[in-house]
């Protein structure tokens, strides 16, 4: 069954090319295109197209459907184009007349859209709200080791002074930079496209005021050529929010990996979290980083993968918009995944509170030294200088005492501030 369907027959080769794997993905949206048609039935019977009767039967099938989703029993056969076409044959089927009316002053095109932007909008809240625990976490975590040293590269080289404190913390203030996108993306896609039909509009005194309350919507889309462009555009500001998200994942990802080397040895996770080798039986590899790292370099190509499928088309639908669903819906799963295994691993770190007992480190603090020749009255200069040859003919004596030192350390009113900034997004 397709919607468009005028009782002509499709060359068989053709329909498989152009449902492509609809079928699949469209499960992820059935919840959406229900909560739609329903929103759309009611509209249809406050202006007099559906009886009290017709109503009725179809809140109760379609409440039927949506238990059906949530159990996991719902399926789109073979011979339905998609979800949308799957639903209105389920209601039809049941209630007979009814269900052929609910297409009424809507297009497959605006059920998409509504969907989509129903199925964003709850994504963009689950990612916010992922994000928001895995940074709370670390914040937590800097709040624990704040008073741990830990040395800072610069090129890969030895630097400065840094800390766990400093570490933790800087990756929660990042991902609240990130949360920005992902606010913006909401707004995006917290607009109402029902009622924009094939993007043209309907000649039935619709109310789509109305089907924007009934679905939860900040607002609608009030010009409807406007409502059928932002097919693309939602997914792409969605697709833009997650790869700023995903590239603070992966670089953290790429740090514990790093940081759990024995070259560096800065942090550890238990066994049970890391995998092993098949020939070397002391391998304890951080792999679920290391995935995480992967997908995530994978979502921050998203945005430019929808940007070519899309940025040579003019307004109007065209079925090359329906390749978005392949590149967005298996990203989101993927993110949703790696953020819930970060917080899931994160949480079991072990850092080295003895890294500095390293000679490697003994040159860490020659910018205190030389701070404190600055202070002292010799120039910024000269200090610079001579610290510098101190270093080269192996005079410079290291101090690892750091308790008067603010390099690298991060104090519990910065945190809570950045604790503020998180609460705030």
């Amino acid at each position: 069954m397709k919607l468009w369907d005028k009782g002509l027959p499709t060359d068989q080769k053709i329909d498989m090319f152009t449902v492509g794997n609809d079928r699949q993905l469209d499960l992820v949206i059935a919840k959406y295109d229900v909560q739609a048609t329903l929103a759309h039935a009611k509209m249809l019977h406050k202006i007099d197209v559906l009886s009290d009767k017709d109503i009725s039967e179809i809140e109760i099938e379609l409440d039927v459907l949506a238990k059906q989703i949530e159990e996991g029993t719902f399926m789109i056969e073979d011979q339905f184009e998609d979800v949308h076409s799957k639903i209105e044959f389920e209601l039809t089927k049941k209630i007979g007349d009814a269900g052929k009316r609910i297409h009424t002053a809507r297009s497959r095109n605006d059920q998409v859209l509504v969907a989509m932007h129903l199925y964003l909008k709850d994504e963009l809240v689950n990612i916010k709200s992922q994000v928001k625990e895995l940074s709370e976490n670390l914040l937590n975590s800097a709040e624990k080791y704040k008073e741990v040293l830990l040395p800072g590269y610069t090129h890969l080289q030895i630097a400065m002074p840094s800390s766990f404190g400093l570490w933790f913390s800087a990756y929660a203030e990042s991902f609240v930079d990130d949360l920005h996108f992902v606010n913006a993306a909401l707004k995006v896609v917290d607009q109402n496209p029902l009622g924009s039909a094939a993007g043209y509009g309907s000649s039935f005194p619709i109310d789509r005021e109305f089907t924007t309350k009934e679905l939860g919507f900040e607002t609608l889309k009030y010009n409807v050529v406007a409502a059928q462009m932002s097919r693309g555009k939602s997914e792409k500001s969605t697709a833009f929010a997650m790869s700023s998200v995903a590239g603070t994942l992966s670089k953290l990802a790429m740090d514990v990996c790093l940081y759990m080397s024995q070259n560096f040895d800065f942090m550890s996770i238990p066994s049970e979290l890391t995998t092993g080798s098949s020939i070397m039986p002391h391998k304890k590899n951080p792999d679920v980083f290391e995935l995480i790292r992967g997908k995530c370099n994978k979502v921050q190509a998203l945005p430019y993968e929808l940007s070519l499928l899309t940025n040579n088309l003019p307004s109007g639908y065209h079925r090359d918009l329906q390749l978005l669903k392949e590149g967005i819906v298996p990203a989101i799963q993927d993110l949703k995944a790696c953020l819930e295994m970060a917080i899931y691993a994160l949480k079991s770190i072990t850092v080295n509170e003895t890294i500095l007992e390293d000679s490697k480190y003994d040159y860490l603090f020659s910018v205190d030294t030389l701070n404190e020749l600055v202070m002292k009255g010799m120039s910024f200069r000269d200090a610079y200088v001579k610290i510098g040859l101190d270093i080269e003919n192996g005079n410079y004596k290291p101090e690892k005492n750091t308790k008067h030192s603010h390099i690298g350390s991060i104090n519990n009113l910065s945190l809570d501030k950045i604790r503020e900034k998180l609460n705030s997004v």
